[in-house]
């Protein structure tokens, strides 16, 4: 049997003004994937202050949660910072650069 690897996309939320951690954001992107049934990877970032990452499989999912967070974070900022990514880690964007290890 083949197993195909999921390719994801990858973006970032950034706001100036308002708090994205500790706000139970992380959470709520969750539970709107499975309310609206489509799958979502969702961290706080490590490598950026103030910020969380979430990835999609669909291009509909991502514009799903930029919309739900439009209407809950005035000052939201989205933008993708990876694009068919397999297995993607999305709290430290460096660590998908394969070339840096060996297995």
């Amino acid at each position: 049997m083949t197993n195909k690897i999921l390719l994801w996309n990858v973006y970032e939320i950034s706001s100036e003004k308002s708090s994205l951690n500790g706000v139970m954001l992380r959470g709520r992107i969750r539970k709107l994937g499975l309310e609206k049934e489509f799958n979502v990877l969702v961290e706080n970032t490590e490598d950026t202050e103030n910020g969380v990452r979430f990835a999609v499989l669909h291009e509909d999912d991502a514009e799903t949660v930029i919309q739900y967070l439009k209407s809950i974070i005035d000052d939201v900022v989205v933008h993708k910072v990876l694009e068919d990514c397999p297995n993607p880690v999305i709290s430290k964007l460096k660590v998908n650069n394969e070339a840096r290890y060996s297995v």
